[in-house]
């Protein structure tokens, strides 16, 4: 997404400014074109050789150098995005109030491609009025703002100012300037999470799924332009999702139900909740008390709500679902997909290590109903969502 486009970095004189060549390499190894402009403040905190072996382009800091000018014009309209990280309290304030006493003040000044910027400071100061005050203006004025994160400063205290990390720098800048948007106008539909089936009012049968997976999916099916809609079972903490409708549900037979109505009207189906197979008969009214050493539940099938998609769907739909493993992992994916009409199977083992539930990583195996077969290395649930829509996008939206 980030390849061959140009990005302008500007630093200005934060302790920050040493995550600077994170940011650079990031964006190098990423495709991307990047040229480095520093604050007279900034070179006392990074080092300009660093950042143009990195960059593998000249560092810029003066308007004036030795016999030449920085055109500062030119470099505002060379980039297709000017980001400024970290960015200081006092650099804040002079693009807030139309100060230009630096290169970096003038590029921004001249600049024609969207600019965002990540702050760095310390709490007190960043929840100063004058600082939102400031902040607001360069909203106003069309900057992007990156949010600050809450952790441990400089000043030894812990609280709101942290610039965001370099990845999530990387990351935001990719998701909301240059990803393609080649879903829009679609209507997708994700489940994740687990289902709770009741035993009594106080038990359930319920499963380990943080919903991790489907929510990273909702994100980037949105990111990429479709209108999405989550059917979310009771995850352990709170989720929103800007932009994404959410529909709560707790047992298998309310995700069926919400399922096959919001399916009527959709045109990407993603099926990555772990459903209940089984639920109670009979769910007792009272708890029920203990009497004896064993108990019996009477289980029934609950209701296939993957298969149940594929029976329905029209030409044009595309059905997705997850098939996760302990044994034979291959050819019981590929059962799957056959006996649910699905279009594609999302394949992951418990077997990997960092894989499944609970965890922040995960490593699949995409199969798709023409005989396709795309393996990939464990990376972030971010990441293995990016890797599920393109080729979803690849096999069907191309």
């Amino acid at each position: 997404m980030l390849k061959g486009k140009k990005i302008l970095l500007g630093i200005t004189g934060s302790i920050a400014a040493y995550k600077a060549p994170y940011i650079v390499r990031s964006l190098i190894k990423s495709g991307a074109e990047v040229k480095v402009i520093l604050t007279p403040a900034a070179k006392d905190f990074v080092s300009k050789l660093t950042l143009s072996t990195l960059s593998r382009n000249p560092v810029l800091s003066d308007l004036f150098d030795q016999d030449s000018w920085s055109n500062h014009v030119m470099l505002g309209r060379w980039a297709d995005l000017f980001v400024i990280a970290p960015l200081s309290q006092n650099t804040l304030s002079k693009m807030a109030n139309g100060i230009c006493d630096n290169l970096l003040l003038a590029v921004y000044f001249s600049a024609t491609c969207p600019v965002v910027v990540a702050p760095a400071m310390d709490e007190d100061m960043w929840h100063h009025p004058a600082t939102q005050a400031n902040i607001s203006k360069l909203i106003s004025f069309g900057n992007n703002i990156l949010p600050v994160e809450r952790g441990e400063l400089a000043s030894g205290l812990n609280g709101d100012g942290r610039m965001a990390e370099p990845e999530q720098i990387v990351k935001s800048i990719s998701d909301r300037f240059f990803l393609s948007k080649q879903l829009r106008g679609k209507k997708a539909l994700v489940s994740a999470g687990p289902t709770y089936e009741p035993i009594d009012p106080v038990r359930f049968i319920g499963n380990h799924s943080s919903g991790k997976m489907g929510i990273a999916i909702a994100k980037e099916l949105y990111n990429r332009g479709a209108e999405v809609t989550l059917v979310l079972g009771p995850v352990p903490s709170e989720v929103s999702i800007p932009g994404v409708q959410m529909i709560n549900v707790n047992t298998a037979q309310e995700m069926y139900d919400t399922c096959i109505k919001e399916f009527e009207i959709s045109d990407i189906s993603v099926m990555a909740a772990a459903v209940a197979d089984y639920t109670p008969v009979s769910p007792a009214k009272q708890k029920i008390k203990k009497s004896g050493d064993l108990m019996m539940i009477e289980l029934k099938r609950s209701t296939d709500i993957l298969k149940s998609l594929g029976e329905r769907k029209r030409p044009g739909q595309v059905v997705v679902g997850f098939a996760l493993e302990t044994t034979d992992e291959k050819n019981n994916a590929l059962k799957k997909l056959e006996e649910k009409n699905a279009d594609m199977i999302i394949l992951n083992s418990l077997k990997d290590k960092g894989a499944g539930f609970g965890y922040n990583t995960n490593k699949v195996t995409i199969f798709d109903k023409n005989g396709a077969e795309m393996k990939f290395e464990q990376k972030s649930k971010t990441e293995v969502a990016r890797d599920i829509i393109d080729a979803l996008i690849h096999f069907y939206y191309e």
